[in-house]
C-alpha cells in the first residue's frame, strides 16, 4: 500500500517501514502532539499530509526504548478503532 512494510491489528494499520522511517499511526488526537517531538514530520506519502500519520526517522529510533514507545501508541490508536471484518 505504502511501498513498505505495514502490521496490522484487528485489520487496522497501526505502524510499517518505509524506507528507513517508521510509519506510525498516532490518531488524530495526538497528532501535532507527535509532530512536536524530535525526528518526526508529516506522512505526505502522496503528496499531502495524512493527519493521524507521522514519520520518525531512523535517527529518532536509537533507543529501544523510543521504538517500543512508538509501537506502543501506533498499536494502542489501531486498537481503539472497530475491527474490521
Amino acid at each position: 500500500m505504502f511501498g513498505g512494510l505495514c502490521f496490522m491489528t484487528g485489520g487496522n494499520m497501526c505502524f510499517g517501514v518505509v524506507g528507513d522511517d517508521l510509519m506510525v499511526r498516532v490518531g488524530p488526537d495526538r497528532w501535532e502532539e507527535s509532530l512536536a517531538m524530535p525526528f518526526v514530520r508529516e506522512m505526505d506519502f502522496t503528496g499531502r499530509s495524512m493527519k493521524g500519520m507521522v514519520y520518525v526517522s531512523s535517527e529518532g529510533l536509537g533507543e529501544d526504548k523510543t521504538l517500543h514507545q512508538w509501537l506502543e501508541a501506533g498499536l494502542d490508536y489501531a486498537s481503539s478503532l472497530p475491527p474490521k471484518s
